[in-house]
């Protein structure tokens, strides 16, 4: 077809989406590479410090303090995105919080907030910002899942994260089997090893780090936006029949 060009597909334009955790590492990372894509970004997090940061950084890029685990602080925020812009055209679920620990020793409690963050806030989330929606009759909701929700991440002790990540690749199935009729997508991308706040226990140590890599048909782990190109198709037009799928981004990790 003369003049037709696949790459306006991709195209983000003036579309609304809201990032989580985005205080740092990944999420700071997405709620940058969607405003430079033309989004309207909603970025939150818990750290406002951290977000006043990300705001300087990006002028014209919304922040708001939120933490994904308070049900009404998130109803709150899609009501008032949907009354400043009208319409939620994207959410990236992608707050998290997980550290490697024992089973036999690992407290009950921090199991039990680990599931809370990981993945009922993407449940409430996802269900607060549906209706819309289904009402528009468009929209992307993106969980970042892990490849650690594909199998064991042994010989790290993470039952409590692996446990979470497992169930949101299934939520992500779930719920665009519910919505998909509605002309909403959702989709998950589990990430393998990226340097962020959460990993920064195996990036440090040179035996952990000696041994993913070695583990990665690629040699090497994941660099500062190599997840960019895989949230940009998921939440635009370039994956517009795509909908349940996990897309794993990890060098080849998984591949064993």
């Amino acid at each position: 077809m003369s003049g037709y060009n696949p790459i306006y597909l991709f195209d983000l334009s003036s579309r609304v989406v809201i990032v989580t955790g985005a205080s740092s590492g990944l999420g700071r990372q997405f709620a940058i590479a969607l405003h430079g894509a033309g989004a309207k970004v909603v970025a939150i997090a818990r750290r406002k410090d951290r977000l006043d940061a990300l705001a300087a950084a990006c002028p014209g890029l919304e922040t708001r303090p939120v933490d994904v685990s308070d049900e009404q602080a998130c109803e709150r925020l899609v009501e008032d995105t949907l009354a400043t812009h009208g319409r939620i055209d994207g959410l990236v679920n992608n707050a998290g919080v997980g550290a490697p620990a024992p089973a036999v020793s690992e407290p009950l409690e921090r199991f039990r907030r680990t599931l809370e963050v990981n993945l009922t806030a993407v449940f409430n989330l996802s269900r607060l910002v549906a209706p819309g929606m289904i009402e528009r009759g468009r929209g992307s909701i993106v969980n970042i899942a892990s490849v650690f929700g594909l199998g064991s991440a042994y010989p790290l002790p993470s039952a409590a994260y692996s446990a979470s990540k497992a169930a949101v690749i299934n939520l992500t199935r779930d719920l665009a089997g519910q919505w998909g009729k509605r002309g909403v997508r959702v989709n998950a991308i589990a990430p393998g090893f990226f340097p962020s706040e959460m990993a920064d226990e195996v990036f440090t140590d040179e035996r952990a780090n000696q041994r993913i890599t070695l583990a990665t048909p690629m040699r090497r782990t994941g660099g500062t936006g190599e997840l960019d190109g895989a949230l940009v198709y998921l939440l635009s037009d370039a994956s517009s029949f795509v909908t349940g799928h996990t897309l794993v981004v990890d060098g080849g990790w998984s591949t064993h």
